[in-house]
């Protein structure tokens, strides 16, 4: 199955090809250029170089998030676009379960940390059950300090915001700065395809753990 994967969650995203369990191509670029400048370039190169058209896609997966509302934004608009020009079907696959999955296999449990901004981090802890990463905490947006409270035994860290969390059981997985892959979303989003776990793109929403900047702005404007 032909999949195209989009990850836009933290600003180092970008997109991955996937045929089957192969990782065609892979495009992750970490700057301070929009995923609007940028992320349907990125599409229309990783296409053109792997010689495929868009019609030759068979699946799509995107990341859901937490992380970036704007980025989330972008990436889901993209998603729903192509879902609907080219009439397939779409995963959808939470960022942390993504990044976690890049560590199968771990004697540890893995908890992947984003920087969520205003002083929290986004993050769940998971463990590997033999067959798959299994999540033992509900998402959350929490200060680091509340984060490393709740590291009871020795745990290993990755994220962009793993180096935030000051415990004696925090095993930083080095770089620290290891972000989430598009390739690790295309191959959840993979599964999930062929187990049948597609989403409409009318109901393809993001993982907010919290309101936007927006949100509140409107809320407190109506209190006035």
């Amino acid at each position: 199955m032909r999949v195209l994967a989009v990850e836009t969650s933290t600003l180092a995203g970008g997109a991955a090809l996937l045929d089957g369990a192969r990782v065609v191509g892979e495009y992750r670029l970490d700057i301070r250029l929009t995923h609007s400048e940028r992320l349907m370039v990125a599409v229309d190169r990783l296409l053109g170089d792997a010689g495929w058209t868009p019609h030759d896609l068979e699946g799509l997966a995107v990341a859901v998030g937490p992380g970036s509302f704007t980025g989330l934004r972008i990436g889901l608009a993209a998603v729903k676009g192509l879902a609907l020009a080219l009439a397939i079907p779409v995963a959808a696959v939470p960022t942390l379960d993504a990044m976690a999955a890049s560590l199968s296999h771990a004697a540890l449990p893995v908890c992947p940390v984003l920087d969520a901004r205003k002083h929290e981090v986004y993050a769940c802890r998971y463990r590997w059950d033999g067959a798959a990463m299994r999540r033992e905490w509900d998402y959350l947006a929490a200060a680091p300090a509340e984060l490393a409270r709740r590291l009871d035994e020795p745990t290993l860290l990755l994220g962009d915001a793993a180096g935030q969390i000051r415990s004696p059981n925090a095993r930083v997985v080095e770089p620290p700065s290891r972000l989430p892959s598009p390739a690790w979303v295309g191959w959840l989003g993979l599964a999930a395809l062929r187990a049948g776990g597609t989403v409409a793109p009318a109901d393809l929403v993001p993982i907010y753990l919290r309101p936007s900047e927006a949100e509140l702005k409107r809320r407190a404007a109506a209190l006035r």
